[in-house]
């Protein structure tokens, strides 16, 4: 049972644990809220007593006093027992658990992301630990542990007058069946509030990542229309949930108090008829209006469990994603990359590459070139593993990449793609990622071999400047030139080129690519391009069409074919750059 609750929950082992030592806690604290109440019950029986015989006498003020003193010093350790193991445990735990789910994402492959979009991922990340948060240290811990104190204390009710008890507890468990029958109503009004909640996030976040574009394109004025009709949206939603919520559990808590009622009504026939005292009857009166208290906790608990039930299926789809495997030990015999009949669909089914078969070989550029779409980037990354072929299979110096572990087959790779991804962080910083231990000196050396020199000199810090995000205060060549220089940092003997000079001008082009001539002695280069002199040196052209290999062999063979598609596209590039304005 245990186990199927921390499932249900998306619970870590230790968090487990600390939800079970919580709801005891609770318990035990929700108990002891009864103290006063036994205390009264005593010292009035004693005054009754005495009022009955004064011959009795009365025990001492000081024994009341003490009881009283008693009773709230181990209301007040209960209830601070209580805090620590719920509110402090479950911080812990929202912190075990946001450390999760990032290592889970780490080891997932990459067609997971083709799957998700960045604002889903953040808010669980983000929104649905904190609501896991909430949930455990409000929530289940009060539908567990107080459900338990007042089971308890139900049955010392029903010891003590089974026909008091019986007036006083038959409310709550047709108040918990009312707002479990509108468990469905709850959950449909959940869904769509968070749809309408990713919807506006989606939103926003394109509206600030793309406003350059918008206002370029004078479409300020709708997309703003658009974004407030997605923050109405969210907002309707958002109330329309609430009032689900609010109206089931204020209809379940207002039918409690038909309990007080029938309490009443119940003790007041017992007492006319001599079957019980008036202080049993008055001590009736004050434990059910305790008794409601936790119910209605519980209740409230219930019904936001029903809406955060969403954000724990949300982290337990990421949970039970497949994650990629393999072996930590890598030892290929030189690295050469091979592939090997090999084919690669999306999950839409869609086939992206088949039957794709060639070598690149160790101390060689080896260029794939073909139209967009042809399925150039995804053999590149598909030989680094950022995911795995669909049929056939690559090797890295004899070794299946889909025996390695992920992480430890890529630090056989540097990669240098075109669209370069920067933190906000320092230059030297940014570079030093391809190698967490470098010196500075060994930044600076790779620095100066990509050509860093030339711009860094005139930055206020030096490489000490912050870029701001994702390199934002350098220009495109710049930002192009960190990257290679991380690469050569990094020094792995397999390199990836995705189009590294597509987007520069001609002065930062020549830099750039005097700073591959640096990275690429002796290794294992593979690259994507798609203007034709960029790879006229290479050592070998793999042409691919259509997601198949059409064309493979060195450039003057390639271009000695009379309707190769290499000497086509050569043809075709010669006129584009005749074309004048």
């Amino acid at each position: 049972m245990w186990r199927r609750i921390q499932d249900a929950f998306a619970l870590t082992d230790q968090g487990m644990k600390d939800f079970m030592r919580g709801a005891g806690f609770c318990a035990l604290a929700n108990l002891m809220l009864m103290l006063p109440i036994v205390v009264l019950y005593f010292t009035a029986s004693d005054f009754i007593r005495y009022l009955d015989d004064p011959s009795v006498g009365l025990p001492g003020m000081a024994l009341y006093a003490a009881g009283i003193v008693a009773a709230l010093v181990v209301m007040f350790v209960t209830q601070m027992w209580e805090y620590r193991a719920t509110y402090t445990a479950v911080y812990q735990e929202s912190a075990r658990k946001r450390i999760a789910i990032a290592e889970r994402l780490r080891r997932l492959p990459l067609s997971f992301f083709g799957r998700r979009d960045l604002s889903d991922l953040t808010s669980v990340i983000m929104k649905d630990c904190s609501d896991q948060e909430r949930l455990f240290s409000h929530t289940m811990p009060q539908i567990f542990g107080m459900g338990a104190s007042t089971l308890v204390f139900a049955v010392m009710m029903f010891a003590f007058d089974w026909r008091l008890a019986a007036s006083a507890l038959w409310p709550i468990p047709v108040a918990l069946v009312a707002l479990l029958l509108t468990a469905h109503i709850q959950k449909s009004h959940t869904v769509k509030k968070n749809a309408a909640s990713l919807s506006f996030a989606d939103a926003l976040q394109e509206y600030l990542e793309c406003h350059r574009e918008i206002r370029s394109l004078n479409k300020v004025g709708a997309f703003q229309d658009e974004l407030d009709c997605r923050i109405d949206r969210f907002e309707r939603e958002k109330i329309g949930a609430e009032l689900a919520m609010g109206v089931a559990v204020c209809s379940a808590q207002g039918f409690l108090r038909l309990g007080i009622a029938s309490v009443i009504v119940v003790g007041t026939v017992l007492l006319v008829a001599g079957q019980v005292d008036f202080l049993v009857f008055f001590v009736y009166l004050l434990a059910v209006t305790r008794v409601y208290d936790p119910i209605n906790v519980i209740l409230q608990a219930i019904a936001e469990l029903m809406d955060m039930s969403l954000s724990l299926e949300r982290m337990r789809a990421i949970e039970n994603e497949p994650i990629q495997t393999g072996s930590t030990s890598f030892e290929p015999q030189g690295h050469d990359v091979v592939f090997e009949d090999v084919g690669f669909a999306y999950a839409d089914g869609e086939d992206v590459l088949s039957s794709v078969s060639f070598k690149a070989r160790e101390g060689q550029v080896t260029a794939l070139v073909g139209a967009s779409g042809s399925g150039k980037s995804t053999a590149v990354k598909l030989a680094s593993r950022f995911w795995d072929v669909s049929s056939g299979a690559i090797f890295v110096g004899g070794v299946d990449v889909s025996t390695v572990d992920p992480e430890t087959l890529l630090s056989a790779f540097s990669e240098v793609f075109q669209d370069v991804v920067l933190f906000d962080d320092t230059v030297r910083e940014n570079i030093r990622l391809g190698k967490k231990d470098a010196t500075n000196e060994e930044v600076l050396a790779a620095a100066r071999a990509a050509r860093c020199d030339e711009f860094v000199e005139r930055l206020p810090n030096g490489y000490d400047t912050m870029i701001g995000e994702n390199g934002s205060r350098l220009s495109g060549g710049e930002r192009q030139r960190i990257s290679i220089a991380r690469a050569l940092l990094k020094d792995a003997p397999i390199v990836l080129l995705d189009e590294a000079t597509a987007s520069l001008d001609v002065e930062n082009e020549t830099y750039v690519q005097a700073a591959l001539s640096e990275l690429l002695q002796g290794k294992t280069v593979l690259v994507i391009a798609h203007r034709m002199r960029t790879v006229d040196n290479a050592d070998k052209i793999v042409v691919l069409e259509g997601g198949c290999v059409v064309e493979q062999g060195s450039p003057a063979e390639l271009r000695e074919k009379p309707d190769g598609r290499y000497r086509r596209m050569l043809e075709l590039q010669r006129e584009s750059e005749a074309w004048v304005l």
